[in-house]
C-alpha cells in the first residue's frame, strides 16, 4: 500500500480527499495534517510515501512547507502533490521548482485525483524495479519521464472530438456559465453526456467549477470557459 498524507486547513475538505483516497486501490490514508508544522511533524513521525499539499495553510504556507521538507535530509525524499486553489503563476512556478509532481486547483472530481494517485503508484513501481536492477538504460529512463497522464488536449475513452467541440462552444457563449442540465438543453445531449464532457474540461483546467447556490438542496455545479 502507498501510503498517504493529507494537509489541507479545511477539515470537510481534508476528509473529502482522504476519501477520495482510501476509494482508491492500493492507497491508504496514514494521516491528516491541518497547518503547516503539524504537516513538516507528520511527515517526519508517520514517514509517508505521498504528501497531498494545500498551500493556503494557517501558519506556513505550502510552498514554505515544500521547502522545508526538500532541505531535510530526513523528508528530502518525500513525494508531494500540491492540492490547492491557488492559480497564480508564482506559486504554480515555485511548487515545480520544489519538486511537487503535480499541482491540482480545487474544486476538482475524484476522477482527477484518481489518475494523480494511479499516475504515482506507477512510476512508483517502475522505480522500485529498477532498482533492483544494476543500472538504467535509457527506455528505462524514459519509461519514467515519459510516464505522464493524459494531456489536456486528449480525450478520455467515450468522448469524441466532435461532441466535445460542441461542448466548448455552448460554454464560450455562456460566460455567465452553464450547470450540467443546462449544457445539456443547449448541446441537445442527455445530461450525463454533457456532464462527462464539462468534467474533463474542469480537470483539464479548460473550464472553471463555481458552486451557484439555491434556496433548498445541495449547490449546483456550474461550469465557466477559461477564456
Amino acid at each position: 500500500m502507498i501510503r498517504v498524507l493529507v494537509v489541507d486547513d479545511d477539515f470537510m475538505v481534508a476528509k473529502v480527499h482522504s476519501g477520495y483516497v482510501e476509494r482508491t486501490p492500493g492507497f491508504t490514508v496514514v494521516g491528516v495534517a491541518h497547518s503547516g508544522a503539524d504537516a513538516l511533524r507528520a511527515v517526519t513521525d508517520l514517514r509517508p510515501d505521498l504528501v497531498l499539499l494545500d498551500i493556503y495553510l494557517p501558519d506556513l504556507d505550502g510552498i514554505a512547507v515544500l521547502r522545508e521538507l526538500r532541505a531535510d535530509p530526513s523528508t528530502a525524499d518525500t513525494d508531494v502533490v500540491v492540492i490547492t486553489a491557488a492559480r497564480d503563476v508564482e506559486t504554480i512556478r515555485s511548487a515545480m521548482r520544489g519538486g511537487a509532481l503535480h499541482y491540482l486547483i480545487k474544486p476538482f472530481p475524484y476522477s482527477a485525483l484518481r489518475d494523480q494517485l494511479e499516475h504515482f503508484g506507477s512510476l512508483h513501481e517502475k522505480l522500485n524495479r529498477l532498482s533492483a536492477q544494476t543500472g538504467a538504460g535509457q527506455q528505462d529512463v524514459d519509461a519514467v519521464f515519459g510516464a505522464r497522464p493524459r494531456s489536456a488536449s486528449t480525450l478520455p475513452k467515450g468522448l469524441t472530438e466532435q461532441t466535445a467541440k460542441l461542448v466548448q462552444k455552448a460554454l464560450r457563449e455562456h460566460p455567465a456559465g452553464l450547470s450540467a442540465t443546462e449544457c445539456a438543453q443547449v448541446t441537445e445531449l442527455s445530461r450525463p453526456s454533457a456532464r462527462r464532457y464539462l468534467e474533463h474540461f474542469a480537470t483539464n483546467g479548460q473550464a472553471e467549477v463555481r458552486l451557484r447556490y439555491g434556496g433548498t438542496g445541495r449547490p449546483e455545479r456550474q461550469y465557466h470557459w477559461r477564456s
